[in-house]
């Protein structure tokens, strides 16, 4: 049966910006779910300090958890080849990171997709930088996990390969036993594209997933569609809200990871009201697993 992982979407400014919550608080906080393990992010303060790395790993696993995936953003398509370099830098330093924390993914992305860059050649960029990046990874026992994302929240411009045609294309350049999907279908709405097409085209290469729900606040699915199709962050239409309750359909998410023969780690990005919405959407993942997965 595949593992359930948190990761702190509803304090990502708190633990990342202003320091007003510590690492150690949201372990705790974490670790009374019914969950396995907790997705860490790059971008956390107190991870600067790499005195902290094995300290922050005890804690968690004292708590009977692990930390089994991490969340960064490369920026593999920008034009410049000493900036791209340096990108592959931060992507080694990260997969240095996850494995310290004990981890075995990591997320990598294409990049921005800046003005004038064709698709050829930004999937051209972005692919040669992950091939570049898998040798470290697989000295490290890192699969690295490309996630059909929408935008970073520091980033100018959205994710060049966030339509499903450029993920795909890109998809198809890169082919290793430590590379893989990480499927977040709540970003197939946010590029105005059906999460269930998506998967059907990539479910044989997905290893982790990103679990949340999203909401219409007004209009429909073509509405949506129309206007905010490959909208750079969050489309305005659209809210997180708890899973089991928005747009996702979890049971055909599920029977078709099912078919494939999916046992990755699926990380709950969502808990944005707080840990009592989180909670319950822990208990619903773990009824559709049970569900989906019997007697595993």
């Amino acid at each position: 049966m595949p593992q359930l992982a948190v990761f702190p979407k509803a304090f990502l400014r708190a633990l990342c910006q202003d320091g007003t919550m510590r690492l150690s608080e949201w372990i705790e906080l974490a670790a009374q779910l019914d969950i396995d393990g907790l997705e860490w992010y790059a971008g956390f303060l107190e991870m600067a300090d790499e005195a902290n790395w094995a300290r922050f790993r005890r804690q968690v696993e004292d708590h009977g958890k692990v930390i089994p995936m991490m969340c960064c953003s490369p920026d593999f398509t920008h034009p410049d080849a000493g900036f791209r370099q340096r990108e592959i830098a931060k992507q080694h330093r990260w997969m240095d990171m996850t494995h310290a924390l004990g981890g075995t993914h990591c997320r990598v992305l294409s990049g921005q997709r800046r003005p004038g860059l064709s698709t050829e050649e930004g999937v051209g960029l972005a692919a040669e930088c992950i091939q570049t990046c898998l040798p470290y990874a697989r000295e490290r026992g890192i699969t690295l996990i490309l996630e059909n994302h929408y935008k970073d929240d520091f980033w100018e411009y959205p994710e060049f390969a966030q339509q499903a045609d450029v993920f795909c294309a890109l998809l198809e350049k890169v082919h290793d036993p430590n590379f893989g999907v990480n499927y977040d279908p709540s970003n197939a709405y946010l590029a105005g594209e059906d999460p269930l097409a998506l998967l059907g085209r990539v479910s044989h290469r997905v290893v982790t997933m990103h679990a949340s729900d999203r909401y219409l606040i007004e209009g429909n699915l073509d509405d949506l569609r129309r206007e905010e199709g490959g909208a750079a962050g969050y489309a305005k239409r659209l809210r997180h809200g708890e899973i089991g309750q928005g747009l996702n359909d979890y049971d055909a998410i599920f029977t078709e990871l099912k078919r494939v023969g999916f046992n990755g780690w699926i990380s709950i990005e969502d808990g944005v009201e707080g840990m009592d919405q989180l909670a319950r959407s822990v208990g619903f993942l773990r009824q559709k697993l049970a569900q989906h997965w019997p007697g595993a």
